[in-house]
């Protein structure tokens, strides 16, 4: 329970987003999130507002994955917590850094990644040592060409 409720404060204090500045009421809270959220109880209603609603917002979340989806979340979260304190905070500085991007920047991007992943591993490979391999100037030519070629539209089957 303990490591449980651990993972739901760290995830909602690093991925949530801005809430509007409403108090949650701990009465409010679904019977589900109050058992997720029970340690916070005593001291719910000093707590700010935002921090309320993202709290809020992570327990119903949790309390709506299956065991298999939480037990990988648990996972997510132990590699989180055993990264550098300089590797999380170059993570949260990317991530704040997308998250400005305009939608259809932040759409390119999952959609490059999606095309990776799909990519056999030596085809995965031979693109990361190509890009270990460029200087740095190699490297900004590489970006601009990417972000200057036209995207096809995939054919959707609806």
């Amino acid at each position: 329970m303990k490591a449980r409720t651990t993972f739901i404060i760290m995830a909602l204090l690093m991925f949530g987003g801005a809430y509007a500045q409403e108090s949650v009421g701990w009465e409010t809270l679904s019977p589900e999130q109050q058992e997720v959220l029970g340690r916070f109880q005593g001291e719910w209603d000093s707590m700010p507002a935002e921090r309320q609603q993202r709290l809020a917002t992570g327990a119903e979340r949790w309390a709506g994955m299956s065991s298999d989806q939480q037990q990988a979340a648990r996972q997510r979260f132990e590699r989180w917590r055993n990264l550098d304190p300089d590797r999380r905070a170059l993570i949260r500085e990317r991530w704040q850094i997308y998250r400005d991007l305009p939608a259809d920047q932040r759409e390119r991007i999952r959609q490059n990644f999606r095309d990776f992943q799909r990519m056999n591993h030596d085809r995965r490979q031979e693109l990361r040592d190509r890009w270990r391999n460029m200087t740095p100037a190699q490297r900004e030519r590489a970006l601009e060409r990417m972000r200057d070629r036209p995207r096809p539209r995939p054919n959707r089957q609806d």
